[in-house]
C-alpha cells in the first residue's frame, strides 16, 4: 500500500463527503485525513448488504451519490449471484478510469496491434463486458459482440472473424469448447492464442486453466473485478498461478473474516477494496467475500497467490474440513471423462452431507460407475471426506454462459 494510494483517498474523501449522504454519515467523527495503512484501519467497513438496504431505503440508486444524476452516463448492475442486486452509476470520468483500468490489464497480458477481440456472450446489464469490450474498442482493437448468438454461432464469429483474444467465464470457455467436440471442430488448431477469464474461480485453478487451455490450444490469464468496485486485478503475462491488484487503481487490504483485522502475510483472508476512481459512487473498504492469499512484493505491489480461492459465503465443514466448491471443481476437472458436474451440500442425521453428481461423454457412459468411484476415492484423497457421487444423464445438467452455478445448498429436511 503506497503513499500515493493513501494521498489520493485523502482527496477524494475530501470530494465525496460535502455532497455525499451515504459516506458523510458513515465516515462522521473518524480522521479522514489518511496517510498511513494504520488510519485507513481506523475506517468501517462497508458490506454488500449495507449496500442492499441502502438502495432499499433509497431506491432506485441508494444514498452513495457524490452528484446530481444528471452528472451521470452509465448504469449497470450486479449478477445477483449471492443475493438481491446492487446498481451502480458512472460518471463520464469513472467510465473514463474504468477503461484505463482495461487498458492497464491489457497491456499486462501483452496484447498486440493485430489482435481481434471476441466477447461470446449476452451483453447484461452487469459491468464486467461492457467495459472489457469498450476498453478493447478504445485501444482500436477490432471487437466482436457476440449477444442474442447461439453457442454454434459464436464460435462460427470466433472462426470466420480470426479472433485470437476471447473474454468469457471459464464455464463458458468450457462450453464453447464442449460445443467445438459435438460439432467436430478443431479449436486448437484455430487462431485464438489468448482466453480471459473473469466471474467465478476457474483461472487460477490448475485443472480447469489446463482443460481449457487444452481445447483452445491457448494462454489463459485470470482477471478480477466487481460491478460495484471496477476492473482491479490481472494475471500478468510473466507471473502465473495469480492475480495482480492494480495498485494504482485501489488499495487492497486482507482480514481475518471473523475479527476484522489484518490477517498475517500468506494466510487466508477476506480481500477488502477501497477504489479510487470512482468518485460519484464509491467505495471505502468494501467487504468483497472473496477469500485469498495475499503477498506483498518488493514493488508494493499485492499478489493474490491462486487468485480467488473461494467465497465466505460458499464455504461449508464436512467432517472438520474446510471446503470450497472450488476445490471439489479442481478435482472433478482432473477427469477429462466428466464435462459438467452439480454439488448439492444437504444435512443428513444433523451433519452435512455432500451429493456430486457427474456427467461423463456420451462415451464413455458405460464406465460411469467406475468412474464415479474414481472420483469419490480421489476427492476422499485429497480432501478428507466421502461425498455421494452419482452418475447424471448425457445432456441432462444446465450449461451456462456466464457463471455456472454447480453449487447449491438443500432446504433444511
Amino acid at each position: 500500500m503506497t503513499s500515493t494510494g493513501l494521498a489520493r483517498l485523502s482527496d477524494m474523501l475530501r470530494e465525496v463527503l460535502p455532497t455525499n449522504a451515504f459516506w458523510k454519515a458513515r465516515l462522521a467523527g473518524c480522521n479522514t485525513r489518511v496517510s498511513t495503512p494504520e488510519d485507513l484501519q481506523q475506517l468501517p467497513f462497508v458490506t454488500k448488504a449495507e449496500l442492499v438496504a441502502d438502495q432499499a431505503a433509497h431506491p432506485p440508486y441508494g444514498s452513495n451519490l457524490t452528484f446530481p444524476r444528471s452528472a451521470y452516463c452509465r448504469l449497470h448492475q450486479t449478477s445477483g449471484t449471492t443475493g438481491r442486486p446492487l446498481r451502480w452509476l458512472d460518471t463520464p470520468d469513472s467510465w473514463r478510469w474504468i477503461l484505463g483500468c482495461w487498458e492497464t490489464i491489457y497491456s499486462d497480458i501483452g496484447i498486440r496491434e493485430e489482435d481481434v477481440f471476441a466477447f461470446p456472450f449476452s451483453f447484461g446489464p452487469f459491468l464486467g463486458f461492457w467495459a472489457a469490450f469498450e476498453g478493447a474498442c478504445r485501444l482500436g482493437r477490432l471487437s466482436l459482440a457476440g449477444g442474442g448468438l447461439s453457442t454454434e454461432a459464436r464460435l462460427a464469429m470466433i472462426a470466420e472473424n480470426s479472433a485470437t483474444v476471447v473474454c468469457c467465464t471459464p464455464t463458458y470457455a468450457l462450453r464453447l469448447a464442449e460445443t467445438a467436440e459435438r460439432l467436430g471442430l478443431d479449436l486448437a488448431s484455430g487462431g485464438v492464442r489468448t482466453i480471459v477469464v473473469a466471474g467465478e474461480p476457474g483461472g487460477n485453478v490448475p485443472p480447469v486453466r489446463e482443460r481449457i487451455e487444452r481445447a483452445w490450444g491457448a494462454r489463459v490469464f485470470d482477471h478480477w473485478g466487481m460491478t460495484e468496485l471496477g476492473p482491479l486485478a490481472i494475471e500478468p503475462e510473466g507471473e502465473r498461478g495469480g492475480l495482480r491488484m492494480l495498485d494504482s487503481a485501489c488499495l487492497s487490504e486482507v482480514i481475518d473474516p471473523a475479527s476484522g483485522q489484518p490477517a498475517a502475510a500468506g494466510a487466508l483472508g477476506e480481500l477488502v477494496v477501497t477504489n479510487l476512481g470512482r468518485v460519484g459512487q464509491p467505495l471505502i473498504r468494501y467487504r468483497t467475500g472473496d477469500l485469498v492469499r495475499a503477498r506483498e512484493r518488493g514493488d508494493d505491489c499485492v499478489f493474490l497467490d491462486g487468485g480467488v480461492l473461494g467465497r465466505t459465503d460458499d464455504m461449508f465443514i464436512v467432517r472438520g474440513n474446510n471446503v470450497f466448491p472450488s476445490s471439489i471443481e479442481a478435482v472433478v476437472r482432473e477427469f477429462p471423462e466428466v464435462v459438467e458436474f452439480r454439488m448439492t451440500l444437504r444435512e443428513e442425521r444433523s451433519m452435512p452431507h455432500l451429493e456430486l453428481e457427474i456427467e461423463a461423454r456420451e462415451d464413455f457412459v458405460a464406465g460411469m460407475e467406475e468412474l464415479a468411484e474414481r472420483v469419490r476415492q480421489r476427492v476422499k484423497d485429497r480432501l478428507n471426506f466421502q461425498p455421494e457421487v452419482t452418475a447424471a444423464p448425457p445432456g441432462s445438467l444446465p450449461r451456462y454462459e456466464l457463471k455456472g452455478r454447480r453449487f447449491r445448498r438443500a432446504a433444511p429436511p
